[in-house]
């Protein structure tokens, strides 16, 4: 099967969860109660008995403290969380201790062709798990790009995005004119912050929109290696010239948090979690998709082949996505919720922060990460250290 075929086929992965945003969730509830709350998760008497644990490794700040203390209170289950940064962390720990050690891990939902392969990953039992809770298109977007076998082997946990942020006391731009070129900007020389390899496909965008180097919205780029390498050679080009702009390369949440308090960043290119947590707390921060469109992924959960503690894994499952706990886990992060009836929970800060980061058209206009085969992040990775190294 050419690489083409293949990305076609894995691209209808995204379809269901592209239409989906929270406005359009809150307008069908609004409109007519579409969308109805429903009963909390219900907890076996197996798991209240056993007052065991469960080993969890997902992303830095997914698990904040009141959502942790909620489910030990009620399920008496302790979790031990192992922290990660990024994709390729998750994947190489998973490689390492060859699927085990961890009862369940979070990868984002476009990396299913990098998982698949290696025979890490058990299926779930679907018949465990009350997914009349989730969002359709949200849990179509985890099963239709991560079921073999004849299994599914991936559930929704969040949703967010990676745009731009900025201190407001130290600079302004209005919607309408915001672009990831704006990181480039001669008076923020010194000042800007990113992660490589997506702060790259920014630049792609930026100089795609600007008619620079026509990538159709860079995802020519995931056709073959020779598209691909016509599009990175000049990405990596202009971020080389530019890396003098560069306070900062940030791997995880607290390092975008530090950028912006402790390290002089004045824009950024972040994760919406961060930005939204800090101008929740009154700092003078604010995060907004720009022109070219939101980055935007679904990352979720899967079970590895060494889990043990598996009636733990299907008590904490259950609990995420009764919609009360979901919105409380959306306000905490400062991500989106993927539950149904979530919405009816979220704070009156959060869904200002929200209508705040997406005005306009800004929903139509989101980037989703599109399905990368093994070949596409290696050579990715390849332009990313010559970035990192200039």
């Amino acid at each position: 099967m050419s690489t083409r075929r293949k990305l076609t086929s894995s691209m209808k992965t995204h379809q269901a969860a592209r239409s989906f945003t929270r406005r359009r969730l809150l307008k069908q509830a609004a409109a007519g109660g579409a969308i109805a709350a429903v009963a909390p998760a219900i907890v076996s008497p197996a798991a209240l008995a056993s007052s065991g644990e469960l080993v969890v490794m997902n992303w830095s700040d997914y698990l904040p403290k009141t959502f942790l203390d909620g489910f030990e209170s009620k399920t008496g289950i302790k979790i031990k969380h192992t922290p990660y940064g990024s994709n390729e962390e998750l994947l190489n720990k998973m490689r390492a201790t060859k699927g085990r050690g961890f009862d369940l891990v979070g990868p984002t939902v476009d990396r299913a062709g990098e998982w698949k392969p290696l025979g890490l990953l058990q299926p779930f039992d679907m018949n465990r798990i009350d997914t009349s809770n989730v969002v359709p298109g949200l849990l179509k977007g985890s099963t239709d790009g991560w079921t073999w076998d004849g299994g599914n082997h991936h559930l929704p946990y969040h949703w967010g995005t990676e745009a731009l942020a900025w201190r407001t006391d130290k600079w302004q731009r209005d919607y309408a004119d915001l672009s990831y070129g704006d990181l480039w900007s001669d008076d923020l020389k010194g000042k800007v912050m990113g992660r490589p390899h997506s702060m790259m496909l920014g630049i792609g965008l930026y100089l795609d929109a600007s008619g620079q180097v026509p990538s159709n919205r860079m995802l020519d780029a995931y056709k073959d290696e020779e598209s691909m390498r016509r599009i990175w050679d000049e990405i990596t080009k202009f971020a080389v010239e530019h890396k003098p702009w560069v306070k900062q390369f940030w791997n995880d949440a607290d390092a975008q948090i530090n950028g912006f308090m402790q390290n002089d960043v004045v824009l950024g290119q972040t994760w919406d979690g961060p930005p939204l947590r800090l101008k929740s707390e009154g700092n003078p921060v604010t995060y907004m998709a720009p022109q070219e469109g939101a980055l935007t992924w679904l990352d979720g959960l899967t079970m590895p082949i060494g889990a043990k503690n598996i009636d733990e894994i299907y008590e904490y499952i259950n609990y995420v996505y009764d919609p009360e706990v979901n919105g409380l886990i959306a306000n905490e992060t400062g991500y989106n919720p993927v539950a149904v009836g979530a919405e009816n929970h979220l704070s009156e800060a959060s869904k200002k922060n929200f209508s705040e980061a997406y005005p306009g058209d800004a929903l139509d206009r989101l980037w989703w990460w599109p399905p990368s085969e093994p070949w596409y992040t290696e050579i990715r990775a390849e332009y990313r250290d010559k970035f990192v190294a200039a």
